[in-house]
């Protein structure tokens, strides 16, 4: 039945073919002859490869791989130069060949949910027409920092697999409005995700972030001033509002926090500059006072040694959320119990059980 309809459209010179559903274990060769093809659909069949024939289709715009028996990305999709959007989801890949990415360099949107995906290659980062990538439901324990230069990304889904972390690099994502990381491992999120200034909806449900990061260090944008419409997080275990006493009023500082403090006190105020020029010969201080925190309530940097809070900031005007959450707990950091003390009625410190 396949043959059949190939040889129909070669007659009529058609631009799109449907096998959808056709229980297909083998796509007919006779497809490289539809050079003129701009939308091949092969879902819902039983396929574990291509055949070399398809590389032929070089007009392909629309490639639908989805609810097959593809163990690996295919290699011919490297030949496919305008293919714009490719879905392969519901399949059992386990691997995503680098040298695929070669190609594709024209795609817009990839769809590769519901497979085996424990590791995304950083040749990803050649795709630089992306604007959707969705890889939920998958086994995913990393995302790559070379993801990050995809400029064009708008939506990216990661719902559904084993992240712990994300990379701080997110914040190069200028152009993402849709981030959905629901039922992950997350223990916290980035500060670079604070510079997501384009960022319209948020989805971290189901993980185990207790606070939201306060701002961005290089830039200084604050979590609580993005535009989000939308944001989940149901399923976490969020701080909740309820005051602790201190039980120390001072700290101890080790010599290397006293001695790097001073030394950013005058970099701060700029009224070092021979200091600043002789730093430029000391790659490791440099890198180290690079590392430094900045006081969320005085301002003054300092390294290492810091009373973490959580800061309760009321968003339920700005956007919507989910069970009705009203207080966002924004993690920020203090110098000094000084400032602990001097704190504003809504910074509380995080109690150590």
């Amino acid at each position: 039945m396949a043959d059949v309809l190939v040889l129909r459209a070669i007659r009529g010179k058609a631009r799109t073919l449907n096998l959808n559903g056709k229980r297909l274990q083998r796509v007919p060769r006779a497809v490289g002859s539809l050079t003129q093809l701009t939308s091949l659909h092969l879902k819902s069949n039983s396929l574990c490869q291509l055949p070399e024939e398809v590389i032929a289709l070089s007009n392909l715009t629309v490639l639908n791989l989805g609810n097959n028996q593809f163990a690996k990305v295919p290699e011919e999709l490297e030949y496919l130069h305008s293919l714009q959007i490719l879905h392969m989801f519901g399949n059992k890949i386990t691997d995503i060949p680098a040298c695929v990415f070669d190609g594709l360099q024209n795609l817009t949107s990839l769809n590769l949910n519901n497979n085996l995906i424990e590791k995304l290659p950083a040749e990803i980062q050649k795709l630089q027409c992306l604007e959707k990538l969705s890889i939920n439901h998958n086994c995913l324990q990393d995302i790559p920092k070379e993801l990050c230069v995809l400029q064009n990304l708008c939506e990216l889904h990661l719902g559904n697999n084993q992240l712990e972390t994300l990379p701080e690099q997110i914040g190069y994502l200028s152009n993402l409005k849709e981030l959905r990381i629901y039922r992950n491992k997350l223990i916290g999120l980035p500060e670079g995700l604070c510079r997501l200034r384009k960022l319209k909806i948020l989805d971290i449900a189901g993980n185990k972030v207790q606070t939201f990061p306060s701002r961005d260090l290089i830039r200084g944008e604050k979590m609580h001033e993005m535009p989000l419409l939308e944001l989940y997080c149901e399923e976490n275990p969020l701080l909740q509002r309820e005051p602790v006493s201190a039980i120390q009023d001072e700290e101890i500082l080790s010599l290397k926090e006293i001695t790097a403090r001073h030394i950013l006190n005058l970099l701060q105020n700029g009224s070092a500059l021979s200091l600043r020029e002789q730093i430029k010969y000391y790659p490791d201080a440099r890198r180290l006072l690079s590392s430094r925190n900045v006081c969320a309530l005085c301002g003054k940097w300092f390294l290492d040694m810091w009373l973490e809070c959580v800061q309760f900031v009321d968003v339920k005007k700005k956007m919507k959320t989910s069970n009705n959450l009203q207080l966002l707990p924004v993690k920020i950091l203090l110098c000094s119990y000084q400032c602990f003390n001097q704190r504003h009625s809504d910074i509380f410190g995080v109690a150590v059980q």
